[in-house]
């Protein structure tokens, strides 16, 4: 009996599979770095509820070692401290109440013409420590208000934005503060702009901005607000080492 001719198995060229391959890899590289890229910071220190609402409108409850995403929007409960370090060394402790959004962050070691950083603060307070980007590019770390957009000089600063939700913040009138945006400065320094015009505030100086029309201004020491922190949250136990008020970016708020 004759038998019948093999056919030929369809075998993919070498070639292909080598370019198929380099292409799968490229892709995983591609997605690896875009998750890498939204990866702002990190919790480190909690003391109640704080919770994240994703630039994809899911929402999340967060914990100590839990990652915040470029475009999260970050609200804090009653009675609730939260402190975030970013991926520059740059650090945010937020107040009960507050609510801030990490509109943009974009931090490279080896690319500083990269270095953007977006927080917007819808309410409540906060003091922030700024990194690695403050440093190197000051002029790319913004602070956004509804009443003003806070620039910083390599800082240390505390804000507090009033709309009626302030009376439990110590004065020293003993009544709440007047609506608008407090700010305090630490170390280095701050402008506070808007369309009415800018101030810069040094170390030891207080600034007020009552509304968006309102130009902002500095104000006397007996008449700031100062944004503290509880030292459980503002300290990192073990270093004595923490972000608060009385020298450089590594102290106590």
């Amino acid at each position: 009996m004759r038998s019948q001719p093999r056919k030929k198995s369809r075998s993919v060229p070498d070639a292909l599979i080598r370019y198929l391959t380099a292409g799968a890899f490229a892709a995983l590289a591609m997605t690896g770095s875009q998750v890498w890229a939204g990866n702002a910071g990190k919790v480190t220190h909690l003391s109640g509820i704080l919770s994240a609402k994703r630039a994809d409108g899911t929402s999340k409850l967060l914990s100590v070692k839990s990652d915040v995403l470029e475009g999260d929007t970050l609200s804090t409960e009653a009675e609730t401290f939260a402190r975030i370090k970013f991926a520059d060394g740059g650090e945010v402790v937020l107040r009960p109440g507050s609510q801030m959004k990490v509109e943009s962050y974009a931090y490279n070691a080896d690319k500083p013409e990269s270095d953007n950083i977006l927080i917007n603060m819808f309410k409540g307070g906060l003091r922030a420590v700024t990194g690695l980007v403050g440093k190197r590019n000051r002029q790319k770390v913004t602070f956004q208000t509804e009443t003003a957009t806070i620039g910083i000089r390599g800082t240390h600063f505390g804000a507090l934005l009033c709309q009626n939700d302030c009376g439990g913040v110590p004065t020293t009138s003993g009544s709440a503060p007047p609506n608008g945006l407090h700010v305090d400065v630490t170390s280095g320094a701050i402008t506070m702009s808007n369309s009415a015009g800018t101030v810069q505030l040094n170390a030891g100086q207080f600034g007020f901005v009552a509304s968006a029309a309102a130009a902002p201004q500095q104000v006397p020491p007996q008449q700031g607000i100062q944004v503290t922190m509880p030292p459980s949250i503002a300290e990192n136990k073990g270093s004595g080492k923490g972000i608060g008020k009385g020298s450089d970016a590594e102290c106590k708020m």
